[in-house]
């Protein structure tokens, strides 16, 4: 019951910042908690199943290109679109997951990378399926019974995505699934000695994860109300894993405190020193990685008195 109310607190709070901006602040707004969604999901799959892909914005655009199509194309209506969307993510998800997570190394990367790389070349090539280079725009989110979600109500539908993420992430990891998991990537022979099936935990973590992905991206499709194949590329794709391990490769909270600092860094950085803040912003995530290795998150936990 307490959880409940704490995070129905999280939700009214975050909705309720999203009414006190102007349209700029909205728009960053709305995008940080998106990156925040996906830093979580993306941080169960690597900082606490080990496993090291590239495909996660892919699925963000999967997500997000299936439902336009689907909605604008194909006619379909919301509900049915965004439940063809899952369907799709999950199977492309076991395609990849199936056969690399059987092998050791980094063919998992492989994979993904190959992946991330063929999907933007289909979004290129799409013709007027995907729009090709300039992708697809001038469409809006259908009224949902009767209801326009628009300005101020579209930003609460994404803390209520953000704040699910977090909860699906939270109870997994504090389940049995999420112990195989961990045991998984400190030692696979060892977690396999003692009963658990590596192979499909892995594929389960992987498929779970791009399908969250995979959501978040039908929630953005709706955010400027354009998708376009750059949005997607593996510029994002390593962000996101900068924000991962620079928040602290593990923990929730630390992926929500390196997606947050990533994110708006930039917007910091580039009215101070102008066209340089990226050197800036490389030197910053350098000296993060070898003073604090544990992650941002690191310095609340070493405080005396903190939590572990």
């Amino acid at each position: 019951m307490k959880t409940v109310v704490q995070a129905a607190l999280v939700i009214v709070v975050l909705s309720a910042i999203g009414f006190l901006l102007g349209p700029w602040q909205t728009d960053i707004y709305r995008k940080l908690l998106l990156w925040i969604a996906l830093a979580l999901s993306y941080n169960f799959l690597f900082g606490v199943a080990g496993q090291v892909a590239f495909s996660h914005f892919t699925f963000y655009g999967i997500g997000a290109y299936a439902i336009v199509i689907l909605v604008t194309q194909v006619g379909m209506p919301l509900p049915l679109a965004a439940l063809a969307g899952v369907a799709l993510c999950v199977v492309l998800a076991l395609a990849v997951a199936i056969p690399a997570t059987r092998l050791d190394g980094f063919y998992l990367a492989l994979a993904t990378l190959a992946l991330a790389q063929l999907f933007i070349v289909f979004l290129n090539e799409g013709g007027a399926v995907t729009g090709g280079t300039g992708g697809l725009a001038s469409y809006r989110l259908p009224d949902i019974a009767g209801v326009t979600l628009s300005g101020p109500r579209y930003t609460v539908v994404i803390v209520l995505l953000t704040t699910l993420t977090w909860g699906v992430i939270s109870r997994l990891d504090r389940s049995w699934f999420g112990r195989a998991c961990r045991a998984i990537r400190d030692n696979p022979q060892a977690a396999a000695a003692m009963g658990i099936d590596v192979a499909r935990t892995r594929v389960i973590a992987f498929t779970l994860t791009s399908v969250l992905a995979g959501i978040a991206g039908m929630v953005y499709a709706f955010v400027d109300n354009t998708v376009n194949p750059p949005i997607f590329g593996l510029e994002n794709a390593f962000l996101l894993l900068f924000m991962v391990i620079i928040g602290g490769s593990g923990s929730q909270f630390g992926a929500v405190i390196g997606a947050t600092v990533l994110y708006l860094l930039p917007f910091v950085l580039a009215p101070l020193i102008g066209h340089h803040h990226a050197l800036v912003f490389g030197v910053v995530m350098l000296a993060v990685i070898l003073v604090q290795p544990r992650g941002l998150v690191g310095l609340v936990k070493s405080r005396p008195g903190a939590g572990q």
